[in-house]
């Protein structure tokens, strides 16, 4: 059993009473010794109503508003004492013993600042869940993909990724980090509002020489999109708003040739859109675009003051030196398995 404060499991909750409901047992059935926080984001349904009545030993942090995932973690985690936080999304499902091995990677080194478990799809348990799947890289222009997803495509587990591995990313649905590295870095970049915050965040560690991992022994299962669905203009207003934040403030090359590109490439997702009748994505497209004009220069500022703390050390495991769109739209590989291992750093 894991030592009393040790670790603290923290569910950041908005309107999610359905989602607690469902999900919440498997955590408390599945953690014991390790305390449970619900960091509440100035709900308006009645899941603290709720929260009181059915599980009193649940302690809760009500946040002054819904300031969005990250500032909401931030928040909650500022005033927690724990050596290590279990992020989990309220709409995660979580087995037997899915902690300890955990815990166990983060101790195995100095250098691991987190890690996550294999992320797996609640509707459909044998596939891969988009959020995390099992660990996140970054391709050559910095676009996001996983062991076991590649854009909107996730593949069967058939055991293919149960070995631990270093990765570039942890994903935010469920990720295990030490807290004194969260606090290093202050935490999420609340900006970001929700979305590609996590990657920021090993982002930002990574190049203080830090690692994340994935851990083949510890599953969890997310249903997905449940404060967001993947298919809203929303999060694609986010998604590609931040993943242009997220290059402003950590790539330490040239960076207007980095942007000009992947600005030529959001272009082109906006003639898929255009070619598929979603209209209100290219809408959200340019909106994020007309936010990220707005925004670029407070993440310059952001950018100059990190890299005065800088040590030299960026670990680059995971990085992938290809382009993963060629690969998925051109070359049509469906699977992490079938890209050229030997791109990877």
């Amino acid at each position: 059993m894991i030592e009393q404060k040790k670790a603290v499991i923290v569910i950041l909750n908005y309107n999610g009473k359905h989602h607690l409901e469902k999900y919440l047992p498997s955590v408390i059935q599945n953690s014991e010794g390790v305390k449970i926080i619900v960091a509440d984001n100035a709900s308006t349904d009645d899941s603290l109503i709720f929260l009181g009545k059915k599980y009193p030993q649940i302690e809760i942090i009500v946040n002054k508003s819904n300031s969005g995932f990250a500032k909401g973690y931030n928040d909650a985690l500022n005033k927690i004492e724990a050596e290590y936080y279990l992020l989990i999304n309220s709409d995660v499902e979580v087995t037997a013993n899915w902690i300890q091995p955990l815990i166990e990677m983060c101790e195995s080194n100095e250098q691991i600042a987190g890690c996550q478990p294999i992320i797996k799809s609640y509707t459909n348990k044998e596939r891969f869940e988009h959020a995390g799947a099992a660990g996140g890289y970054l391709d050559k222009n910095f676009y996001p993909f996983c062991r076991g997803r590649i854009f909107d495509l996730t593949e069967i587990d058939h055991g293919q990724y149960n070995n631990n591995q270093e990765v570039f990313w942890a994903s935010g649905a469920c990720m295990c980090i030490k807290s004194d590295k969260f606090h290093i870095v202050n935490g999420f970049d609340e900006d970001f509002f929700a979305h590609m915050e996590e990657i920021d965040l090993c982002w930002r560690l990574k190049r203080l020489g830090y690692s994340f991992h994935v851990v083949g022994n510890s599953t969890v299962y997310h249903l997905g999109g449940g404060t967001l669905n993947y298919a809203s203009p929303k999060k694609t207003y986010l998604n590609f708003r931040n993943s242009l934040f997220m290059i402003v403030k950590n790539y330490d090359g040239f960076l207007p040739t980095m942007i000009t590109k992947r600005l030529f490439l959001d272009g082109l997702a906006a003639v898929q859109f255009l070619c598929t009748g979603k209209l209100k994505h290219i809408y959200a497209l340019l909106q994020a675009h007309i936010s990220f004009y707005l925004g670029i220069k407070k993440m310059l500022n952001k950018r100059k003051s990190f890299g005065k703390i800088l040590s030299n050390q960026f670990n680059e495991k995971g990085l992938y030196s290809n382009n993963i769109l060629i690969d998925r739209f051109i070359l049509f590989k469906k699977s992490f398995l079938q890209l050229d291992k030997n791109k990877f750093k």
